[in-house]
């Protein structure tokens, strides 16, 4: 069985706890292979490279953006990824080895940044096609300096590793990603060799023009499909479960055990991505199951996402949401038979590139819920101008979703159980379908608001 493992930069920030649950555990010797794994940069590093994907507070990227001094902040960045190197050294890492790699790596990086730095300052190419290479350059160091350090510390103890870059640095042959892919791994014999892969590959057409920092499991993904992997797995710090342990408690975090990937789908769409979810539809097409796991409970089964599964039981498997949207209404006496509508709301959506998450309408209104950082002023602007009344409100967005929820009661237990907490429903949604009941709340209730809707649907049912 082949299997094409991805360990997240969290995990990867505890490589003793990985190392021995993950690439060694009750292993027998030679039972090592036949494994590949994709893995992600040590925890913040990405975050001082590009941007902080929580907070927004700008990297390296922003001040070679702003033509800046990024030479220095680099060296520091430098001093970091060494002072990673340090740590790892108890458990394997050949110090010399990794620091010359990380260094080399910084150098030809510095090299090529400043040599768009000069292509960008001609006026003769387009800023943000340049911006975007330097935003690829950046981003592949990360992945490259965990990739290498994680081989080295394999092979240095007993297990034959091999560092697979993906990063394309000095390769000017112009591959796509999937070339790349095919090219790096055709001559790999999986059954003596344990492949680690960088989470970031070059290829001509950018893995993060339309992924960003979803790139990793674009990686991920379409190396499962090249060497047609019997499973794609992840490792996480926690399981996928009925609810954020950290909101409701571990005891009542129950891990979920199997799903499909339309529930993967409603669950990235709120901002929770056991996977991305345009990174996983190859997976889906070529019928490769996923399985996510906790990196610290390596002997638990952990949670399968496949196709076509579908509850027996109709349950509520996951409560889930987030704090940070905001519901924009349009209302207009002219709405009502109206045919179409809704196009011109929708095309000013597009001129913003803004995606909703939720939709609900009658006779006169239709509200949108969308990500508060899309709710820019330009929009709202254009919104106003057209239509009669417009009107936001912060809110907070909670969904209680399930391969299959075809129940009666489900939706009156969740209501019931939002109103002993005396939480209002400003507004909801179900489609015809049936896997995501999603309530819109005041914005301080969500906490309480998923506590509630766990206890009542996924912990007591």
């Amino acid at each position: 069985m082949l299997t094409v493992e991805k360990i997240g930069g969290s995990s990867m920030s505890k490589f003793d706890e990985v190392l021995k649950n993950i690439f060694i555990g009750k292993r027998e010797l030679g039972d090592y292979y036949n494994r590949i794994f994709v893995v992600s940069a040590y925890n913040n590093v990405t975050n001082w490279l590009l941007e902080h994907k929580k907070t927004g507070e700008k990297g390296i990227y922003a001040i070679f953006e702003q033509n800046q001094d990024y030479s220095t902040p680099m060296d520091v960045l430098l001093d970091k990824l060494i002072e990673i190197n340090r740590s790892l050294e108890a458990i394997g890492l050949d110090r010399f080895e990794a620091d010359t790699f990380i260094m080399d790596r910084i150098s030809l990086a510095k090299n090529y940044l400043k040599s768009l730095g000069a292509v960008l300052a001609s006026g003769y190419v387009n800023r943000q096609n340049i911006l975007l290479a330097a935003r690829e350059i950046l981003a592949s160091i990360g992945e490259a300096h965990s990739a290498f350090n994680s081989a080295n510390i394999l092979r240095n103890n007993g297990i034959n590793s091999v560092f697979v870059d993906l990063c394309g640095f000095e390769d000017p042959e112009p591959l796509s990603i999937d070339e790349r892919i095919k090219k790096e791994f055709e001559n790999i014999d999986f059954g003596k060799f344990l492949p680690i892969a960088t989470g970031y590959t070059k290829g001509t057409e950018g893995i993060m023009r339309e992924f960003d920092r979803g790139y990793s499991e674009v990686t991920f993904c379409k190396i499962a499909v090249e060497v047609n992997a019997d499973e794609a797995v992840i490792h996480k710090e926690y399981h996928l479960s009925s609810a954020d342990p950290n909101i409701v408690g571990i005891e009542k975090s129950i891990p979920v055990g199997h799903t499909n990937y339309n529930v993967a789908d409603q669950l990235a769409d709120v901002g929770m991505e056991a996977i991305h979810p345009k990174a996983s539809k190859p997976l889906e097409i070529a019928n490769i199951n996923i399985r996510v796991k906790n990196t610290f409970e390596p002997e638990h089964p952990g949670t399968v996402i496949s196709r076509d599964y579908v509850n027996e039981n109709s349950k509520v498997e996951i409560i889930t949401g987030t704090d940070k949207v905001m519901a924009i209404e349009v209302h207009d006496p002219m709405m009502v038979g109206s045919v179409g509508f809704d196009k011109g709301i929708m095309d000013i959506f597009e001129k913003h590139r803004v995606s909703y998450i939720l939709k609900s309408t009658n006779a006169n209104s239709i509200t949108q819920v969308i990500w508060e950082k899309d709710a820019s002023e330009s929009l709202l602007h254009d919104l106003k101008t057209r239509y009669f009344q417009v009107r936001t409100q912060e809110c907070a967005l909670v969904c209680a979703i399930g391969t299959n929820v075809r129940r009666p009661g489900v939706i009156a237990a969740a209501t019931t159980a939002l109103a002993n907490r005396k939480i209002n429903i400003s507004a909801l949604s179900l489609s015809l379908m049936q896997v995501n009941i999603q309530f819109v709340i005041p914005r301080e209730n969500y906490k309480e608001a998923i506590i509630a809707l766990n206890d009542s649907l996924c912990f007591k049912m």
